[in-house]
């Protein structure tokens, strides 16, 4: 397992080799000693339909680190940092994982996180360092201008809630 760095400090893209032969293949996606700081508690998994896009979520108490993995299908990721003290603060961190890529994604405590499906539908593993916690969930508005991404499809499907995110301007009031 190898991890890569991204253009934004923190966030790391990992790779694995995949081990094919007759009767399919054989992936490792987690190794403790890959992430001697993390405490993983427990793992998620989410099933989302073509051009379905979840995000951008974060919690801003207990904050999550997140290993990314897809495990059928394939998602446009994307990692915004909402560190207000980074070099990188309002930029994010896009990559295409599908279950075919050797890749996983690693975003670590202080970013939101969004994905849309880009395969007829996909099944996707998160990796948590925290447990859930309602009270602290902020969703940020995926299409902010401010945030500059480019999303594969301009009219994904989408949760209310993320319908109804935050601008990138009040969530920059809340974390200040």
């Amino acid at each position: 397992m190898e991890l890569k760095n991204t253009k934004i400090k923190g966030v790391k893209i990992l790779k694995s080799k995949i081990f094919y032969d007759n009767r399919g293949h054989f992936k490792e996606v987690f190794r403790k000693n890959s992430f001697k700081n993390q405490n993983f508690k427990f793992d998620c998994i989410s099933f989302s339909k073509k051009n379905v896009l979840r995000g951008l979520h974060m919690q801003l108490v207990d904050p999550q680190d997140k290993l990314i993995t897809v495990l059928k299908g394939k998602i446009f990721d994307v990692a915004v940092d909402l560190r207000v003290n980074s070099k990188t603060f309002g930029k994010h961190v896009s990559v295409i994982l599908s279950d075919k890529s050797e890749n996983a994604l690693f975003i670590p405590k202080g970013f939101a996180h969004g994905f849309m499906c880009l395969s007829e539908n996909c099944i996707v593993s998160y990796k948590l360092t925290n447990y859930q916690n309602k009270k602290s969930e902020k969703t940020i508005n995926w299409f902010d201008k401010d945030l500059n991404i480019y999303w594969p499809k301009k009219n994904p499907t989408t949760s209310k809630k993320d319908t109804l995110g935050l601008s990138f301007k009040e969530i920059k009031k809340i974390l200040k």
